[in-house]
């Protein structure tokens, strides 16, 4: 009796007394159930949220709307970290909208690079008589169209003048296809060239064309100055009463200027640009301090241009000197001649190109002119010689004296 009771009180829903059946283990945990189950719809739907706001980013993205895009990304990733993980896209990448950006842009590059080829093919299809260009409106006058082919060269050759103003040409490409077309033409691109580099670009190899090597080969700039400042503390002379004794701040400028005919211009004062640049502008200035001279590009074996230069000051006609006496003698000085020799790595620096030059080469050449002895004194290269950045002058291709 005592062990039937025993197995029955050990039976599952029946308490130890056997009047009251214990509740069910299912009923027990129903509540439990029903808040996981109620976590578990709250997480679903954070993560459908997160992956409907990632994608919404995508789309801004994909439309140029970064800002927006972020903002986005930003919340997507407040609500779950790893979304960017859970997401299954239903295209692939190289069919989304980035893809096909991609592939215009190449479209495009390759557009440009075969541009010249297509406006002469378009031209040549047109008229039987080939017109650079139309004129868009009817017009009473006659129309720069109706002009030869050979007069027309010759106005670009004016346009790019002898100073080699190659970026007017380029904006006077930019009028019409038969402008673009003149102003590729291979001949005066190769006549630029031989007068900066002279018999030593013969040779187009390795470069496209003569654009190419005008655009991409080390060159001295000329449509405007390179300038340098110098800045340095001296040390004066001491008060009469000698309590103190005076330090002198000391600033000045040098300038350089250069022609494409291979002359250059160099400037050394206290003066600022904007009083010292108008004057540069013609090697015919009446500065005194002035020194004149030639310069020449030489390209190393280590690929790196060097310019070098022989100037000295502008020779002075003396006045006669009439004396009162005529027995008056006076002993002649010693004329010497001056010339002072510089050489300057050419670099780049920042988004432009060959705009800068450091030194390398200072020297002082004193010739005697009746003995012929040269006595050479050079300058030891230090933080005195600071290097000279280009400034762009636009006064300097404001006109034209001579075509190319």
């Amino acid at each position: 009796m005592f062990r039937a009771q025993w197995m029955f009180e050990l039976a599952p829903g029946v308490s130890s007394s056997g009047l009251e059946p214990l509740p069910c283990r299912a009923s027990s945990r129903g509540p439990g159930l029903k808040s996981v189950d109620a976590r578990g719809k709250q997480e679903i739907a954070k993560e459908e949220k997160a992956k409907e706001l990632f994608l919404k980013a995508v789309e801004e993205e994909q439309n140029g709307a970064l800002y927006e895009a972020i903002k986005f990304y930003r919340l997507a990733m407040q609500l779950v970290p790893d979304i960017e993980f859970k997401i299954t896209y239903t295209r692939s990448p190289d069919g989304d909208g980035v893809g096909k950006r991609c592939v215009e842009d190449n479209k495009e590059d390759d557009k440009m690079a075969d541009l010249l080829t297509d406006f002469q093919q378009q031209l040549t299809l047109q008229e039987s008589s080939v017109k650079l260009c139309h004129p868009e409106v009817d017009v009473s006058q006659t129309h720069i169209s109706a002009l030869p082919m050979e007069v027309l060269m010759y106005i670009f050759r004016w346009v790019v003048s002898s100073d080699l103003d190659l970026r007017s040409l380029e904006q006077l490409s930019l009028v019409c296809r038969g402008f673009y077309i003149c102003a590729r033409d291979p001949e005066i691109w190769h006549q630029v060239c031989l007068k900066i580099w002279g018999r030593s670009c013969n040779k187009l190899v390795p470069y496209a064309s003569w654009r190419d090597m005008f655009l991409e080969r080390p060159r001295v700039r000329f449509d405007g100055v390179y300038v340098s400042k110098t800045k340095y503390i001296r040390q004066g002379e001491q008060s009469l009463d000698g309590f103190y004794r005076a330090w002198h701040q000391v600033e000045y400028y040098r300038y350089l200027r250069f022609f494409p005919d291979g002359q250059v211009m160099m400037l050394t004062t206290p003066e600022d640009p904007q009083s010292i640049v108008p004057r540069l502008r013609t090697k015919n200035t009446r500065t005194d301090a002035i020194l004149l001279g030639h310069y020449r590009l030489s390209q190393e074996k280590d690929n790196q241009t060097k310019v070098f230069a022989v100037i000295m000051k502008k020779k002075e006609e003396k006045p006669v000197d009439y004396h009162k006496y005529r027995y008056f003698r006076r002993v002649p000085a010693q004329e010497t001649d001056h010339s002072f020799h510089v050489g300057l790595q050419l670099c780049s620096s920042g988004r432009q190109r060959f705009n800068k030059l450091v030194w390398i080469h200072h020297s002082c050449h004193i010739t005697c002119r009746s003995t012929g002895e040269t006595a050479v004194t050079t300058f030891d290269i230090d933080k005195m010689y600071t290097p000279l950045f280009f400034a762009r002058v636009k006064s300097f291709t404001a006109y034209s004296e001579k075509p190319l």
